[in-house]
């Protein structure tokens, strides 16, 4: 009787083997295998095996999966997860590398369209020093283009250096006009006195004032949206542990070891399996939402207080005022200049062919406003509107993908990480690093270093785009911070017209050494000024040779 049953067991055990082998097709897995392009299908196996050899995707039954295999599925799976990443955020990418192009392309124009007015008001006004004036003209609008884009370089010194190189100008062909011009020495002695002599009254100073008040919200604005660009890149390249890595080719492939090619990983284990994954990625979240508060709060105040357009495209008339000025007070200052030079020396020989410009009304030129479609803040404004949706980006990425692109609709049977169930009945954790203590899926250990230097820089940009940082025209080098705020630096409250911007406290060797850069950088522009005053007026890659030269620093 024994015997009857043991050989009944025996038979009924390979009735099911048979059964499993009939059910489990492998043709099916090698297929999916090639048409995914996940490695070679020649040493697949054609038929259902045991898989002792297997590291995670283990089964008590057949298996259609090789340890090679495995490791396959486990690369798979990663770049699966990345290459959803990467389709998640490229919208987001996309809208802040298409502002910046945009929103810098706009500021050149706006740079170019100041620039020109500024050298119309010397043809049409003060013709006689047009073609010198308007070196000095490209040389400052050069420098402000630059500075915006980052450049270490000194706006109060380019300001204060265009007005040192109009003063010589203003006396030889309207102060003290004569045949000849004045010598060169004699230039460079009204260039160095001009401070001093103080001819365009506190023009300079507020000048220094409004364009520092204007440039470095926008400097800010461009080094913060190019922060954010960097932050999604390091996002969608990140670099997940071992443990991750076992539990996405679990959730992903590990079915298709046991023929169940198409089938879908539950929600709740997806949620478990890809806020696991992500846990540090969500870290980002609070200082993100902070970020994207923080560049709609200084749009605002560039477009009411810092308002970049209207100081560019109004610098002309600045300059305007400050030469009428010097012009009223011609008398005096002729007085002061013979004390500080002595009498003008003039060059020899050929003649200025100066014609004085006796009215009194100076016309300008006539200034057009660049349409409100194309102004600097209808574009951040419209870019800002665009940001806001994505505020909660990276709280909620995990939650995207499960919901949008991994996890199984509600009411079909979805994969739990063992078989296929009605659905997931294991806690369900919830975001963040804290949250995954209690993960049955992935262990986490801790934040992610890469993640924490990112998490660094968005707290710093955060404080720079508030102007709680007291930096030098704000920086992205965290090792270059000091104390006070935006409003205290950019005031324009000064005792001379040396500069209004304080050195703050704490900086580090690397500031100090910048600054000895930057120094030596300044006395190298004026040497080129010098040198090549006479032929910068035609040089057709001027501002080349300026870019080429801060870019050394």
């Amino acid at each position: 009787m024994w015997r009857r049953r043991l050989l009944w067991r025996v038979v009924c055990f390979a009735l099911l083997e048979i059964t499993l082998q009939t059910e489990l097709d492998c043709g099916q897995v090698r297929n999916v295998f090639q048409q995914r392009q996940i490695g070679p299908v020649k040493s697949l196996p054609e038929s259902p095996r045991t898989g002792t050899e297997l590291q995670v995707c283990t089964t008590k039954s057949l298996t259609c999966c090789t340890r090679r295999m495995e490791e396959k599925y486990q690369i798979a799976a990663r770049q699966d997860i990345q290459n959803l990443l990467q389709i998640s955020s490229s919208s987001l990418k996309f809208l802040i590398s298409k502002n910046v192009a945009a929103i810098q392309e706009t500021f050149e124009t706006v740079i170019r369209q100041a620039e020109n007015y500024t050298i119309s008001l010397f043809r049409t006004t003060y013709r006689n020093m047009a073609a010198e004036a308007s070196t000095a003209v490209k040389e400052l609008f050069t420098d402000i283009g630059l500075f915006v884009l980052n450049s270490e370089l000194s706006i109060e010194e380019s300001v204060h250096r265009f007005f040192d190189a109009l003063f010589p100008l203003v006396y030889n062909h309207l102060i003290n006009p004569g045949l000849t011009d004045i010598a060169v020495d004699y230039s460079e002695c009204l260039r160095m006195a001009r401070k001093d002599l103080s001819p365009f009254g506190s023009i300079p100073k507020i000048s220094v004032s409004q364009m520092v008040k204007s440039l470095v919200p926008s400097r800010i604005f461009l080094q913060a949206l190019n922060l954010g660009i960097e932050v999604i890149n390091t996002t969608d390249h990140l670099q997940y542990t071992k443990e991750c890595h076992r539990a996405l080719l679990k959730m992903q492939y590990c079915p298709h070891c046991q023929g169940l090619t198409q089938s879908k990983p539950c929600m709740g284990y997806c949620l478990n399996v890809i806020r696991g994954c992500l846990a540090s990625m969500v870290e980002i979240d609070p200082h993100w939402r902070e970020y994207i508060r923080s560049l709609e709060q200084l749009s605002n105040k560039m477009q009411e207080t810092f308002d970049i357009e209207k100081v560019l495209l109004n610098f002309h008339s600045l300059v305007n005022e400050a030469v009428m000025l010097a012009q009223k007070n011609g008398p005096k200052l002729s007085v002061q200049v013979n004390k500080v030079c002595g009498h003008p020396s003039r060059k020899a020989g050929q003649s200025s062919d100066q014609v004085l410009d006796t009215s009194k009304e100076k016309i300008l030129p006539k200034v057009t406003r660049p349409d409100t479609e194309e102004t600097l803040s209808s574009k951040r404004n419209e870019f800002i509107d665009s940001l806001r949706l994505y505020r909660t980006f990276y709280g909620a990425v995990a939650d995207q993908l499960c919901a949008s692109e991994l996890a199984a609709p509600d009411g079909l049977s979805c994969w739990n990480g063992v078989d296929l169930v009605k659905s997931y009945t294991l806690q369900v954790v919830g975001s963040g690093i804290k949250a995954q203590s209690g993960n049955p899926e992935v262990k986490v250990k801790g934040t992610d270093s890469v993640i924490n230097q990112i998490i660094d820089k968005l707290k710093h940009v955060n404080q720079l785009l508030q102007g709680k940082l007291n930096t030098k025209y704000g920086s992205l080098d965290i090792t270059e911070t000091g104390s006070g705020n935006l409003e205290d630096e950019v005031s324009g409250d000064c005792d001379d017209e040396d500069g209004c911007i304080g050195s703050g406290s704490g900086e580090e060797k690397k500031e100090q050494k910048s600054i000895k850069c930057e120094s030596f950088n300044l006395k190298m522009h004026s040497h080129l000024y010098k040198v090549y005053h006479k032929d910068l007026t035609s040089f057709p890659f001027v501002h080349l040779l300026y870019y080429f030269k801060y870019l050394a620093v």
